[in-house]
């Protein structure tokens, strides 16, 4: 097999490293190297001596996210090889839930989190948000500049997350810090004993008293979750809310900020926020690799033999930029065919849920300030280092303060 290019980050021989500073850079350009090399199945480490096959074509990607059979989500055979204290494995490790369960079992935990969270209230989820940013801009208004991820993004996302789940503002604190360790992958093994203590303690304090929210709804769930149960429910739903949530909202402000024609369009009503959060969802999808599979023998993709128990990822961000899509009659461009939600029977139950937080809080933030301005030039902005996301450093913005 060819070597990749020596402008690819530099990985084992053979392989792709996406843990690199230059890979966070510039991804896409990343993904055209890999398609150029490797077609559309590409070897890759995702930390040092960590293996996987990222995959970067759509109908493979397809192919893979709707066969649980012979892809399931299942990693513990995997895991057994890999240290505790491996920086990728907090996010990748077996838990008792629907994300990393088949059969019965995924069918069970994904039935207590679809009935707890179709139960929120959309009309009074709209109006937290609101209020949420509404106080998140009266932070700053007065100031003319803000840093729109940590003091906007980041508190919408984390404090409607917190709300929903009935969380108390302590516990939700050492959440957030155990969660983001674990997506940093540094100290990843101690964020994930923060965040299990975290969740148990908030598990314990709603069966002593329960109220109107998504994790007292999973305990009294018909399926009886258990107290570990519980817990990685309530890990599931802030990983996959916090992060990626925080990161659509920032990314696609980006998008408005940096792209002038597609601003200019939205501003005069020819386009919508959520035409810019499908862009972006396409584009730039805040887990730009996840999916994650473990063949359980090798498995022959397009002639490409895949290793048994080794991790297959599939590429959101290069698959949805397919050429082979891009090719086909009528595109993708205008419809909701992007795999940022996945597909299949672990695609995202709370899809409307996350559309609506993202759409409310840019929708708002465009209301207050409509006349706002990056601080730097677009190509100072850093992006973090990690296999998973696509996340800004910062997103420092100026504007006309309001006294």
């Amino acid at each position: 097999m060819t070597s990749p290019s020596s402008t690819v980050p530099s990985a084992r021989p053979g392989r792709v490293a996406l843990y690199e500073p230059e890979f966070a850079a510039d991804p896409h350009a990343a993904y055209a190297r890999m398609r150029a090399t490797y077609g559309s199945l590409v070897p890759v480490d995702l930390s040092p001596g960590v293996p996987a096959t990222l995959v970067i074509g759509y109908f493979q990607a397809r192919r893979i996210l709707n066969d649980p059979l012979y892809f399931p989500h299942d990693p513990r055979v995997w895991q057994e090889q890999v240290p505790a204290s491996c920086p990728v494995r907090p996010m990748m490790e077996w838990r008792p839930n629907a994300l990393r369960s088949g059969g019965t079992a995924h069918a069970r935990y994904r039935s207590a989190n679809t009935a707890a969270i179709d139960a929120v209230d959309q009309h009074e989820l709209r109006a937290r948000v609101e209020k949420l940013a509404e106080d998140a801009i009266g932070d700053f208004i007065t100031a003319g500049s803000a840093d729109l991820l940590t003091q906007y993004a980041w508190p919408i996302a984390f404090r409607v997350l917190s709300s929903l789940l009935g969380c108390p503002d302590e516990i939700g604190a050492r959440i957030a810090d155990g969660m983001s360790r674990i997506f940093e992958a540094t100290d990843a093994q101690r964020g994930n004993e923060i965040l299990g203590q975290a969740v148990a303690d908030l598990v314990a304090l709603r069966r002593r008293h329960p109220a109107d929210d998504i994790t007292s709804r999973l305990v009294t769930h018909p399926a009886q979750l258990t107290d570990e149960e519980m817990g990685h429910q309530l890990v599931t739903l802030y990983g996959a809310g916090i992060e990626p949530l925080t990161n659509l909202i920032a990314n696609t402000q980006l998008k408005i900020l940096t792209d002038e024609e597609f601003s200019a369009g939205l501003h005069a009503g020819q386009s919508t926020v959520r035409d810019a959060l499908d862009t972006v969802l396409y584009t730039d999808p805040p887990m730009a690799n996840y999916c994650i599979t473990y063949p359980p023998y090798p498995a022959d993709i397009d002639g490409v033999l895949l290793p048994a128990h080794q991790p297959v990822l599939i590429s959101m961000a290069a698959c949805n930029n397919d050429p082979a899509i891009a090719r086909s009659p009528g595109g993708i461009a205008g419809n909701r065919a992007h795999l940022a939600w996945s597909i299949g029977p672990h695609n995202c139950p709370a899809r409307s849920h996350a559309y609506l937080i993202a759409e409310t809080a840019v929708t708002c933030l465009l209301d207050a300030l409509p006349e706002m301005d990056l601080a730097v030039p677009a190509a100072e902005l850093r992006w973090r280092p990690g296999p998973f996301h696509r996340a800004l450093e910062s997103l420092p913005i100026v504007f006309n303060a309001s006294h």
